[in-house]
């Protein structure tokens, strides 16, 4: 005969104080059940008792809010360091692949800036040779010369600061800037000064892209060092 009504109930309550006698846990690491015993608790009292055991459950439980949310911080910020390193790896091996000079060239401004999710990829070459718009040919949009002293005016702005070997800024100089027609789509920009070695004028790397939060002051600059002295290096063996 199954046992129906209150004696059923009883049973089940029996059971489930057994349960968690034999297991804590169940109640323990469960904050939704906590939560509702401690309301329980407080009610019982009424509103002229101070629960302090529930003041502090109430701070623990914030803190591990502001924990968990700092770890899925530092979680998310060591997958995107990641993928950045990745991109930056996969870049130079396939600019590393160019054969000839040209290519290297082409290569730069289609595969590696699409590797490196930029809008726009510029190489500046200064010359004391004047050169217009149209004669490099097809490298010409993506290969520019310019005139001695432009990448220390164009880093600078006019102002009178050191040279920085790196720099990230939002808004992009349409009228003096490299990108030609595509300057007026970009909102940020990254500058690499190139040191293409003694006797040489300054080179200058150019990354433009239409984010405005792509590229400012304050973001780390090191997977960009990284990839400059090695645009360096190679750049030093075609020019030589």
């Amino acid at each position: 005969m199954a046992v129906t009504g209150p004696a059923k109930q009883a049973g089940e309550q029996e059971e489930w104080r057994a349960r968690v006698l034999t297991d804590p846990g169940l109640v323990l690491d469960d904050p939704e059940v906590m939560r509702a015993l401690v309301t329980a608790s407080e009610r019982a009292m009424g509103g002229n008792v101070v629960d302090l055991r529930a003041m502090a459950m109430d701070r623990l439980e914030a803190r591990m809010e502001r924990l968990e949310d700092t770890h899925r911080a530092v979680i998310a910020a060591a997958y995107e360091n990641l993928s950045s390193t990745n991109q930056v790896h996969r870049a130079l091996i396939r600019m590393l692949d160019a054969e000839r000079f040209e290519d290297f060239v082409i290569v730069l401004g289609g595969e590696v800036a699409d590797i490196l999710r930029v809008d726009c990829l510029r190489l500046v070459l200064e010359s004391p040779e004047r050169t217009g718009d149209g004669a490099l040919g097809k490298l010409d949009d993506i290969l520019k010369v310019r005139p001695p002293g432009f990448v220390n005016e164009y880093m600078s702005m006019g102002r009178n600061s050191p040279p920085r070997p790196i720099l990230l800024r939002q808004g992009v100089p349409a009228d003096v800037s490299p990108y030609g027609s595509r300057a007026g789509d970009l909102r940020s920009e990254a500058l690499m000064r190139l040191d293409l070695g003694e006797g040489r004028l300054a080179a200058l790397l150019a990354m433009g892209s239409e984010d405005p939060h792509r590229f400012k002051q304050g973001q780390g600059t090191d997977l960009l060092g990284f990839f400059t002295s090695v645009f360096e290096r190679v750049l030093r063996r075609w020019l030589s």
